[in-house]
């Protein structure tokens, strides 16, 4: 066990030497504007992952950004969820004059939760970011900002837990309970989420990453410590249908922080690093397969998504598949770097954010802008490889 430890140590050091040692291709240009201002470096290994962290090519950076994340204002408790039959219970008085505003009564709906930002900052929120409680547990469908001090909103989401249709709690939480803090969808699920945009295709790829945790890591309950086969009705064996509940058990916890150990155990070294290089992002293989990007304004936003988001990588790489050639600095530059000349569209709110969807070929990219004052920048670019049925499928709307 002990020479399994320092293995380890021994593995996130070389990894972090060879970040140093190695610099990134130049961006090679493009009509993709969202990323060729960006520099990939040498990768971090762990496990089935590769992680190129991402600078900006000119240097440039909007500085500090004003945003709270979900984590942060739902345990400060200045960010409350609800479902949306309860709106009356989040509403603000309005003018000073004693009179409360109130939204028509609805009843609760699956694709369909209401926010209150109470904060004195805006909030951002990112596709994939679990909120559990209510009824059901649900994701974040999309990226956008709440501005501080906002009425309520309502926040397209969608269910993570089929089937479950009775409350356990009046407001939602972060999927945050026990050892492993909040966490994030596998980008199997985000995906589906942010391009399909489809209830039932969430549902069917929860199903499917929950038979592929029980598959990879049986849970401790079971009383031959083994789960028989990985089919795909084996999350049953989890006896719930919730991808955070699966994601809590302890022997997917266990298998999620194996996979992740290079880097969570010099996890201060990573993140200094990262501050040191001002990396903003990171590109992400797969057993070798560059299947996503995500990006920030800034090193301190990936610095307080980080954790999040690598155990989310690290999930998806508990799924069964092919160990494809080893990617290289360049192949993760050339993604980055892929051309939009596609479709694209653009949604929003006037005076807060601009959310952009621009689609082309293989690759699929999500831009949220900051419109507020004193912004006017990204503030985070999700860039994610499309599987091929995506690839042919024109998006759905919710159903």
């Amino acid at each position: 066990m002990n020479l399994g430890r320092i293995g380890l140590a021994g593995a996130a050091l070389f990894a972090l030497a060879a970040w140093e040692q190695q610099s990134g291709v130049m961006a090679g240009g493009g009509p993709l504007e969202p990323a060729n201002d960006f520099r990939v470096l040498a990768p971090i290994e762990s496990g089935n992952l590769l992680l190129f962290p991402v600078v900006r090519a000119n240097s440039k950076s909007p500085g500090a950004t004003p945003f709270l994340t979900l984590d942060e204002g739902i345990k400060s408790g200045q960010v409350e969820v609800t479902e949306a039959g309860k709106v009356r219970g989040l509403v603000r008085p309005r003018g000073g004059n004693g009179q409360v505003w109130e939204d028509r009564y609805r009843g609760d709906m699956v694709n369909t939760l209401v926010l209150v930002n109470n904060s004195n900052q805006p909030l951002l929120l990112l596709a994939g970011e679990i909120v559990t409680g209510g009824k059901q547990d649900r994701i974040i469908a999309k990226d956008r900002i709440v501005p501080a001090g906002s009425d309520p909103i309502d926040l397209s989401v969608f269910c993570i837990e089929h089937g479950r249709w009775t409350e356990t709690s009046a407001k939602f939480g972060a999927a945050d309970k026990g050892k492993v803090g909040s966490f994030m969808v596998q980008p199997t699920v985000r995906q589906e989420a942010m391009v399909s945009k489809n209830q039932q295709q969430v549902w069917d790829s929860v199903n499917g990453a929950i038979a592929q945790m029980a598959a990879a890591a049986p849970p401790a309950s079971t009383s031959s410590g083994q789960m028989s086969g990985g089919s795909p009705s084996s999350y049953r064996s989890f006896n719930t249908t919730s991808y955070a509940k699966a994601m809590q058990d302890s022997g997917v916890s266990a298998k999620v922080d194996e996979e992740i150990a290079p880097v969570m155990k010099s996890r201060d070294q990573v993140l200094a690093k990262l501050r040191e290089e001002h990396a903003v992002g990171v590109v992400v293989a797969v057993r070798g397969e560059i299947v996503w990007a995500d990006l920030f304004a800034d090193t301190e936003l990936l610095s307080r998504y980080w954790t999040k988001l690598v155990r989310s990588y690290a999930a998806e790489s508990l799924s069964e598949g092919d160990k494809q050639p080893t990617a290289t600095i360049a192949d993760a530059q050339r993604f980055l770097n892929a051309p939009t000349g596609g479709t694209e569209s653009s949604e929003g709110e006037v005076g807060v954010y601009r959310y952009r969807e621009l689609k082309s070929g293989g690759t699929e990219t999500f831009v949220l802008e900051s419109l507020l004052p004193t912004t006017g920048y990204d503030v985070h670019i999700s860039k994610l490889k499309l599987k091929g049925e995506q690839r042919r499928a024109e998006p759905q709307m919710f159903r």
